[in-house]
This record gives C-alpha cells, sequence and structure tokens, in this order.
C-alpha cells in the first residue's frame, strides 16, 4: 500500500474555497436571522433613567388646534397613530412647495396599502392670521390631500410655536429678518404611537425621504410587536 499523501486537485481546492467563502456566511447569515433580531429606532429628546433597564423618554405633549376642516383637533385625535409631522405655511415660496410635494408623495406611497392606516400627517402653519381652515382647505385640494389621513393645522400663534420649539424640538416662529417674515424647519418628525419622537429627516430631500419609508417600516415593525407582546 502507498501511503504517500496526494495533493489536492485544482477542483477539489477551488470546491473548498467556495464553501469557506460563500456557504458558511450565508449559513452564518441564515443563523442570526432566525434568532429574529431587529434594529430598533432611537429616542430623540432628553431622557431620565429612572432605574436600571427603567427609561423615562421625551414625549410630545397635549395640543389643541384646528384642521382644514374648521373642526379641532388635539392629541387625542392621535391616539394609536403613528405621526409624519412638519411646519410650513400656504405663502411660503422658499422650502414649503417641496416639503409639501415630498409630504404627498409619502400619501401616495401609502394609498391602498393597510399596513399604513395607522400613519397620519400633521402639517402646522406658521402664518395662522393668514391660513385660516379656509386657506387650509385649498392648499390641501391642490396637493390631493386624503383629509383622513393628512391633517393641515392653524390655530393661537403663540401655540403653534410653543408646540414646534418645545413639542416636536424644530424652529418655528415669525422673524423679521426673513423676507417671508416666518422661518420653520424643514424636518419631517416621526412620532410613534406613546408620542415619543423617533427621527428627523430633511423634507427637501428626496434621499431622506427614502430614508424616512424606511424608518416607518421599522417603526410600524416595532409597534405590532409591542401590541403582540413580542418586543424585546
Amino acid at each position: 500500500m502507498n501511503g504517500t499523501i496526494r495533493p489536492a486537485s485544482k477542483g477539489r481546492k477551488f470546491l473548498l474555497l467556495i464553501i469557506l467563502l460563500v456557504l458558511v456566511p450565508f449559513a452564518i447569515f441564515l443563523g442570526k436571522g432566525s434568532r429574529n433580531h431587529y434594529l430598533y429606532l432611537p429616542y430623540l429628546g432628553e431622557r431620565e433613567v429612572v432605574s436600571p433597564g427603567d427609561t423615562t423618554y421625551f414625549t410630545v405633549p397635549p395640543f389643541h388646534f384646528t384642521d382644514q376642516d374648521g373642526r379641532p383637533f388635539t392629541d387625542k385625535d392621535t391616539e394609536g397613530k403613528v405621526l409624519v409631522v412638519d411646519f410650513f405655511f400656504t405663502r411660503c415660496t422658499s422650502i414649503c412647495p417641496k416639503m409639501s410635494v415630498q409630504m404627498q408623495q409619502l400619501q401616495l406611497q401609502m394609498a391602498g396599502e393597510s399596513r399604513y392606516d395607522d400613519v397620519l400627517f400633521l402639517s402646522h402653519t406658521v402664518d395662522p392670521e393668514h391660513d385660516t381652515p379656509e386657506v387650509l382647505k385649498a392648499y390641501a385640494r391642490r396637493l390631493e390631500a386624503d383629509s383622513t389621513r393628512w391633517k393641515f393645522l392653524t390655530g393661537n400663534a403663540p401655540n403653534i410655536y410653543r408646540q414646534g420649539n418645545l413639542g416636536y424640538l424644530l424652529s418655528a416662529g415669525t422673524d423679521s429678518t426673513s423676507a417671508e417674515q416666518f422661518v420653520h424647519s424643514p424636518q419631517f418628525v416621526l412620532v410613534d404611537k406613546r408620542r415619543h419622537i423617533r427621527g428627523m429627516y430633511d423634507g427637501t430631500s428626496t434621499d431622506a425621504m427614502h430614508e424616512l419609508m424606511t424608518a416607518l417600516k421599522m417603526l410600524l415593525h416595532e409597534e405590532t410587536e409591542r401590541a403582540n407582546g413580542t418586543f424585546r
């Protein structure tokens, strides 16, 4: 019997290389996926650690405004909803038209899909003296806004600015140095069902809107886990 060990053929070496570089990492990937690991969105704003494993997160405060149909709209009307929030005004000629179109496109992407039934859009005017419910309704009509999903809100100016600055952590108010007399952030704010802020996205950027849609899907998945008692 010849005890000499023969070197592996080139074909066998190639097969072994494929196993090491492709099949093994793929098997590891499947193993990780089977453990149902998901990435959750961060919480924005101040937080307080009450005890180990127990943290209180910043919460959007209650509010009371008027929608484009002239009806009262409060935080109670957002219960059980995930919110996408922005600030604008109808006479704006700079960033607002772009932001409104971006919000319109978000609405169109969600149309007809039941998984987005719990998503609500809130657009607050920073020019409430001009932007009456009638003006907002005409603006919403031009955008083909679904009034059950997209609310245009007006009200007392100080309350709107306070809600923007302290409630959603955005800039919102008047500015005498601005050509348009008002200042507001271009950010869209993503808020979960417990009124925690979970993300901010540039409403003038198409790339940021893609990021928002991805984050929204992640948040809705998290909300489903919470409802089913499987959230970790």
